[in-house]
């Protein structure tokens, strides 16, 4: 007697795997950004839960880092003006710092800047003095702005496959620490409020994490996110 039914194996290629993978990966990552964005608002004892003043404005200063930082979805409850170019330096910010600060008469700036100027070749000390010099700029003009200055991130020029090792150019984490580490001194000379955001987005092997960059120097939505954590605890100062 023949049978009838034969027994089916089911098969599943690599690249249906592959594409299954980055569906749950992707659904991870809305479900954590739904989450962070719901533990925001709905308790008052959170402690990511705003706590800005009505009067508070807010400037995020920077090149692209800070450009591509998606605020108006991450801070929605407060004043905040994205003052981020893209490919800017020291320089251009110096150049700028009017249209780009002082006309929005800030409570408190964020600045965040440094990474295209290590590009071109500037050494530490001229970085760390160029921050210096935009401080005292917005500080002769807005004397009661309170200034924020973050560690420049770090970077990953590793051998992955998510690299691309022409936008991280010349960048190495050993400069990158250098500078951090002057800016560091800079802040507690000055009284200023340094925030280490290095030590928070690097891996194991002292890189800039893969999860939290796009292609070695930018940032992935997974790494604002990260980087909105520890930021509000200075936006509630």
């Amino acid at each position: 007697m023949k049978k009838k039914e034969t027994d089916k194996k089911i098969f599943i290629s690599k690249p249906s795997i592959l594409l299954i993978i980055c569906i749950l990966l992707f659904i991870l990552l809305v479900s954590e950004f739904i989450f962070f964005q719901y533990s925001i608002k709905s308790s008052a004892n959170n402690p990511y839960q705003l706590k800005a003043s009505p009067r508070d404005n807010f400037i995020f200063l920077g090149d692209s880092l800070t450009a591509y930082y998606p605020l108006n979805e991450l801070y929605d409850d407060i004043a905040v003006v994205n003052s981020g170019v893209p490919g800017y330096t020291t320089d251009d910010i110096l150049n700028n710092i009017d249209s780009m600060v002082s006309v929005y008469n800030p409570t408190k700036v964020f600045l965040l800047i440094g990474t295209n100027d290590i590009k071109i070749g500037k050494t530490t000390e001229e970085i760390v003095d160029n921050i210096d010099k935009i401080v005292n700029n917005i500080l002769i003009k807005r004397p009661k702005t309170k200034i924020y200055i973050e560690s420049i991130y770090p970077i990953n020029d590793t051998n992955d496959e998510k690299i691309n090792h022409e936008s991280v150019s010349n960048r190495t984490n050993e400069q990158i620490r250098e500078i951090n580490k002057k800016l560091k001194k800079y802040c507690k000379d000055n009284n200023y409020t340094y925030i280490d955001m290095y030590s928070e987005l690097v891996d194991n092997e002292g890189n800039l994490s893969l999860k939290y960059t796009t292609e070695g120097i930018h940032i992935s939505d997974l790494g604002y996110l990260k980087i909105t954590k520890v930021l509000y605890q200075y936006i509630n100062d």
